[in-house]
């Protein structure tokens, strides 16, 4: 999430009553997690463990609880709660905004776009031209779609994000201030849900087919022209590179890529990266070719239990 301007070190600690190492009018331009910050961001850690990650991360700006030396070009923000303080500033960054409308005056809608019954639209969406939006499809606030898109009824885009803090009196959640961003000439299918980013974008590439009852989590990037089939489940801050195919029920854990021309067979379970213009199938998934010679030798073990017990 980039802010609408220029901040300073200072004003952000303001806005959430922190310290703060550096100077005070050390520039911010935005906040995002980790895997997605760039230099002028905040990006906040509260472990011990993920320290150094943060601190020689692209962001400049640290929101941490515990005093560290800060690197050279960087500043840092003390607080005794980061989790909260972070959700501090997408409230003010990106406070939520009610719609009293089915179609909310901030959003633009390209020409020749047709929006069957009961469609809402958020603010600030923006729909380009020639796109088909079916019965009952929820736009949520800032998704931005782009021309010839066909999305099918019941699918919801923008959902919060999966992403939650354990306190002692329960789970704490992490404000989402992200977008879905649709790229041109894609077809998206019945009842699917995808998630908008917790403070980058959700996007799905260039002519890029989704099935019926997709679920995509926050921050995933498909690329373009993959072809994902019903039921797919796919975590957050997945990677789908160009030309991906996924047959249906196939999952995927968070954080991987699923690299160029890869094949994902039905009910597959994706756990690690995987490899170029190659086939993957089971759970944990590995290469087809690997899979099917364990497959034959297991339906083969009765056979030779029985030689050796005779």
């Amino acid at each position: 999430m980039k802010f609408p301007h220029k901040y300073t070190l200072g004003q952000i600690a303001t806005i959430i009553s922190s310290e703060y190492v550096g100077d005070e009018d050390f520039p911010v331009l935005g906040m995002n997690e980790i895997h997605v910050v760039t230099p002028g961001d905040i990006v906040f850690v509260d472990h011990p463990k993920y320290y150094d990650k943060a601190l020689n991360s692209a962001a400049t700006v640290i929101l941490i609880n515990k005093k560290v030396e800060c690197p050279e070009g960087k500043a840092l923000l003390i607080s005794d709660d980061p989790f909260r303080d972070f959700n501090k500033l997408t409230k003010y960054f990106k406070p939520f905004e009610s719609a009293s409308a089915t179609v909310a005056p901030s959003a633009e809608i390209g020409e020749g776009t047709v929006l069957q019954p009961n469609v809402f639209v958020g603010n600030n969406v923006k729909i380009g031209k020639n796109c088909l939006i079916h019965a009952n499809v929820s736009l949520y606030d800032n998704t931005v779609i782009g021309d010839n898109v066909t999305i099918h009824a019941g699918t919801v885009l923008g959902g919060d994000a999966f992403y939650y803090k354990k306190r002692p009196e329960g789970y704490d959640k992490l404000i989402s201030g992200g977008r879905v961003v649709i790229k041109d000439n894609v077809d998206i299918g019945a009842n699917c849900t995808i998630d908008k980013g917790v403070s980058g974008d959700t996007t799905i590439g260039k002519g890029t087919k989704l099935d019926n009852l997709i679920q995509v989590g926050h921050d995933t990037i498909i690329g373009e022209n993959c072809l994902i089939a019903s039921q797919t489940g796919i975590a957050g801050c997945v990677v789908i590179e160009d030309g991906v195919t996924i047959w249906g029920q196939a999952g995927f854990r968070s954080g991987i890529v699923v690299r160029t021309g890869t094949v994902v067979m039905g009910q597959a379970g994706i756990t690690k990266s995987t490899k170029e213009n190659t086939v993957y199938s089971g759970n944990p998934a590995m290469e087809s070719r690997e899979w099917l010679k364990e497959l034959a030798l297991l339906r083969r073990l009765p056979k030779l239990m029985e030689k050796l017990n005779s």
